[in-house]
């Protein structure tokens, strides 16, 4: 009865609308009119509830558009909205199309998914390329790495991101881009087009041991210090250490982060290292030496004390990081760099919830 009811509700629309293209009613004779009818066509809409049928007019001597149904359109835009929204939280696009089966009774084969996110993919760009209009005194800096193909073969490329807290104390993804294999040029192509979009007022930046990444940020961001991952840096000590001495090495380790300040911080490494050393751990002696210097810039005096536990790490990215692989592990290979990129985008935009 419902259905019944839909149908004769935008039956009725249609003919009122197509009455006023024409400037006619139906069988009417009328010298104001601007065009004739010409029949109509049957037409097949699937609402959220499930497919409904319609009768759209057709006219001759005028262009018949609706506002009822878009023209050419066989699905409710809520529908389509739906479908996308399961693709871009993690459902394949085979999925996606049985699902459309099993919920509104017609297939959404996945050409047409693809055609309907080249709309949303227009919009990401807008989102990707918008004016940054606060500073950012702290940013996070990572990339994200998936498989694509390459002349032929499936290799490892990244996605650079970037997530800026800016002076209102809120945290925003301010950056996606190709980062390829995450070299000099990448890093610094990548931040230069931070800059030009209005970054300013970075004070610190966070990310993990990247010679590029610090290269650029060095080059680019002179005023803006450096501070590697902590987590990041633990794990490459601990890698050097022999399991025997792991134990005692992750809580040497974490003794020194707990340090109220840099210099504390830094005697205190020293006394690790010299004890590394004595049981023979020479390696992960030298892999702290070289850089609790720069895993400890969180400590400096110019940083609010409470602010320093969140900028010792890339958590932050991280985490978002641990989203954007879940979904793109459905994909597998991507078949260019376009589409992941816009897909790791979309899917950003999904988990912050960023407009």
């Amino acid at each position: 009865m419902v259905t019944q009811k839909v149908t004769e509700i935008l039956n009725r629309m249609l003919t009122l609308q197509a009455d006023e293209i024409t400037g006619a009613a139906r069988y009417e004779r009328s010298g104001s009119r601007k065009a004739y009818r010409a029949g109509h066509y049957e037409r097949d809409l699937t609402l959220k509830g499930r497919e409904n049928g319609g009768e759209g007019a057709q006219a001759q001597g005028a262009v018949f558009e609706s506002a009822v149904i878009e023209r050419y359109r066989r699905r409710e835009e809520s529908v389509e909205e739906a479908l996308i929204d399961m693709y871009l939280a993690g459902v394949s696009t085979r999925r996606v199309d049985d699902i459309s089966q099993a919920l509104w009774g017609e297939r959404m084969p996945s050409q047409t998914l693809s055609d309907q996110l080249k709309k949303v993919y227009a919009q990401i760009d807008q989102w990707r390329e918008r004016p940054l209009s606060q500073s950012y005194p702290y940013v996070f800096m990572d990339g994200v790495w998936h498989k694509r193909s390459w002349g032929g073969a499936v290799e490892n490329v990244s996605v650079l991101v970037a997530i800026g807290i800016g002076m209102d104390g809120h945290r925003e993804v301010i950056g996606v881009a190709e980062g390829m294999e995450e070299d000099t040029q990448s890093w610094r192509s990548f931040v230069s087009s931070l800059i030009s979009r209005g970054l300013t007022g970075v004070r610190m930046v966070t990310g993990d041991r990247c010679a590029g990444l610090v290269s650029a940020i060095g080059e680019l961001l002179p005023e803006a210090r450096y501070q590697r991952c902590m987590v990041h840096f633990m794990r490459n000590v601990l890698a050097r250490v022999s399991p025997r001495h792991t134990r005692w090495a992750g809580d040497a380790l974490k003794a020194i982060f707990a340090m109220e300040s840099r210099e504390a911080a830094l005697a205190k490494a020293e006394t690790v290292a010299t004890e590394m050393e004595a049981r023979k751990l020479k390696e992960a002696a030298r892999c702290l030496r070289e850089g609790i210097g720069e895993t400890t810039t969180y400590l400096l005096a110019d940083y609010p004390r409470e602010h320093r536990r969140r900028l010792r790490t890339n958590n932050m990215i991280e985490r978002l990081n641990r989203e954007i692989r879940r979904r793109t592990r459905v994909v597998g290979a991507f078949p260019d760099g376009r589409s992941a990129l816009m897909l790791i985008s979309a899917r950003i935009r999904y988990v912050t919830g960023n407009d």
